[in-house]
């Protein structure tokens, strides 16, 4: 007979996670292969994309994941067509929203409504390097170190406190591909790690900075040996 005194063994809530994406959507793949493991406290409800051929929905699937369109081309402005993602995302129950190569500009209504409660990954160490091809840009400044930043959204594009950051070399003989490459890898790594911070409760925002406690051992903030 159970003593009902003690509480039942029962799972920690994991923190449940929409994935937005236009592409192939590969930092989502690295979300769905952190999500799988049994200790990581997120799980990925839904996978969104707003173009029906983005190649990320067949993995998603293939992985088990629910997966939605919401094809930006049916609506007449933007403001439809986030009322229909709000409406996918709250029937989903996610509590939190995370961009993965999701190609539309959100309004800043939308933005507010998950303020602190969506994140993106962006292929540069902001602020600096902001907006589009950032691999050429980079390359065109001389800039000796890249890397990519995973922030909170904020309205103004790909702003917000910063959550964690990686870091590569600029090699002499690199072109955007070899470039880019580098930097993707890092993204692979950066981005489940940020989702744990925030599902586990560790990052608060103040003042316009994501401060964050009791860090990892393995911190992200990586400055690799020039020989990589």
């Amino acid at each position: 007979m159970s003593d009902p005194t003690k509480a039942p063994n029962r799972a920690p809530t994991r923190l449940k996670v929409a994935v937005l994406i236009s592409g192939r959507g590969s930092n989502m793949e690295a979300l769905i292969d952190a999500c799988a493991q049994r200790d990581f406290p997120a799980e990925i409800v839904t996978v969104v994309s707003n173009r029906p051929d983005a190649k990320g929905l067949d993995r998603a699937r293939e992985a088990g994941l629910s997966t939605q369109v919401i094809n930006h081309k049916n609506f007449t402005d933007r403001k439809s067509f986030e009322g229909a993602l709000q409406a996918h995302l709250e029937a989903s129950g996610a509590r939190l929203i995370c961009l993965a190569g999701f190609m539309r500009l959100l309004t800043g209504q939308f933005v507010e409504k998950w303020r602190d409660r969506m994140i993106n990954i962006h292929p540069s160490l902001l602020p600096a390097f902001k907006g589009l091809h950032t691999h050429e840009r980079v390359l065109e400044a001389g800039t000796r170190f890249h890397g990519c930043t995973v922030h909170f959204v904020r309205p103004e594009m790909d702003d917000g406190p910063i959550i964690a950051q990686a870091c590569v070399p600029v090699m002499p003989k690199d072109d955007p591909d070899s470039l880019g490459a580098r930097v993707l890898a890092q993204e692979h790594r950066i981005y489940p790690l940020a989702l744990r911070l925030v599902a586990e409760g560790r990052v608060t925002v103040r003042s316009g900075r994501a401060l964050i406690d009791s860090h990892p051992p393995d911190t992200a903030l990586l400055n690799p040996p020039i020989s990589a």
